[in-house]
């Protein structure tokens, strides 16, 4: 009976380790997957201004619908349930932005729901971003309209061939 007795508490704390290591491996695959997503979603933002700024109407319906995409993977954590409420609805938000973007052609229209998503992007830029990466925004002050960048120098997307350096860095996270 003591042999039993032993054997079944060595089989508990072998399934308690295996138990562990599993959890350890799923947090780390999640962590990663979910940094992943970041960078994807950071990656996306920054090239539907590149595209803005060389008038790409195609590339900035491309990049929207990846933007979407991956932003609509991402699971928030570490939130208080009204964090956590106020960061589902700008998402919820974000990705409608993106995909009026995406379902249009002229890149004047573009810009204006690219000004709205900048402005909603930034609020919860801090959740995000890629790790390595900081990002600035910026603010044309002629129109108060903002987009963010992850370089301090200034390629206004809203106005590049009138006004391609008309801006100012606003904040940096």
């Amino acid at each position: 009976m003591k042999n039993l007795l032993i054997a079944f508490a060595l089989g508990i704390c072998s399934y308690s380790q295996a138990q562990l290591s599993s959890s350890q491996e799923v947090s780390k695959d999640l962590a990663e997957k979910r940094e992943i997503l970041k960078q994807e979603i950071t990656d996306n933002y920054l090239k539907i201004k590149e595209d803005l700024l060389r008038s790409d109407s195609k590339g900035a319906i491309s990049h929207s619908i990846e933007f979407k995409k991956a932003l609509s993977l991402f699971k928030f954590k570490k939130l208080t349930l009204d964090q956590m409420n106020q960061a589902t609805k700008t998402r919820t938000e974000l990705i409608g932005l993106a995909s009026q973007l995406a379902k249009t052609t002229n890149i004047n229209n573009q810009r204006k729901f690219f000004k709205n998503l900048s402005i909603k992007f930034w609020e919860i830029a801090e959740k995000l971003k890629a790790a390595n990466v900081v990002l600035h925004q910026q603010i044309c002050p002629m129109t108060g309209a903002t987009w963010v960048s992850n370089s301090k120098e200034i390629k206004n997307p809203y106005y590049p061939k009138n006004m391609l350096a008309c801006g100012k860095v606003k904040a940096s996270i």
